[in-house]
């Protein structure tokens, strides 16, 4: 029985999907956004551009996290391909674990961070209005005290992300300049 499952299991995909591809790369753009108005808006003294840049900065977060779900949801119905043989062989036992413990620990930050700081907008008494258009729910209650407990959770985990996504670019560029495996070109859209 176990054989014949395992003759007719569908095999995995030599490279990512185009709609894994399209998530992946608007998911990290955005991220890659979102950090730097971060860091540019916290810098900025209180003004009428600063509140734009909040707003916006609150309107990415709650794209992300959709973004995020809906990534999640695709990666769980949707098989990724496997590392090629080659390329796994030539991997230490730890480059392997690390591989796949980056990628899940981003998958959590992709939830954690836009959730944490719903969480502190709604403590801190500042509703996110998405788009200026649709009211979002309170995600916890009005409380100063809650707001400023959570405030550097927000901090610490986006740094968290940011740190995870600076080394999952330079596994890639190891990958592609150094390596030159072809592992990067699964992600790449298809040519032709």
């Amino acid at each position: 029985m176990a054989a014949h499952c395992s003759s007719t299991a569908a095999p995995r995909p030599a490279r990512y999907g185009a709609t894994a591809i399209a998530l992946h790369w608007i998911m990290g753009l955005s991220i890659v956004a979102v950090i730097c108005v971060g860091w540019y808006m916290t810098g900025l003294p209180f003004s009428p551009q600063r509140l734009k840049l909040y707003n916006w900065h609150k309107w990415a977060g709650v794209a992300i996290l959709a973004l995020s779900v809906l990534r999640l949801l695709w990666r769980l119905t949707h098989r990724p391909p496997a590392l090629p043989a080659a390329v796994q062989a030539a991997m230490p036992r730890w480059q392997q674990a690390a591989h796949h413990g980056v990628h899940y620990l981003m998958y959590a930050l992709f939830l954690i961070v836009p959730l944490v700081g719903w969480a502190y907008s709604s403590a801190a008494g500042f509703p996110i209005v998405f788009l200026g258009l649709v009211p979002l729910p309170d995600f916890v209650p009005v409380s100063p005290a809650l707001a400023e407990a959570i405030k550097p959770l927000h901090a610490i985990s986006a740094y968290a992300l940011t740190a995870l996504v600076v080394l999952h670019v330079a596994a890639a560029v190891k990958h592609q300049l150094i390596d030159r495996d072809g592992l990067v070109g699964r992600m790449l859209p298809a040519r032709g």
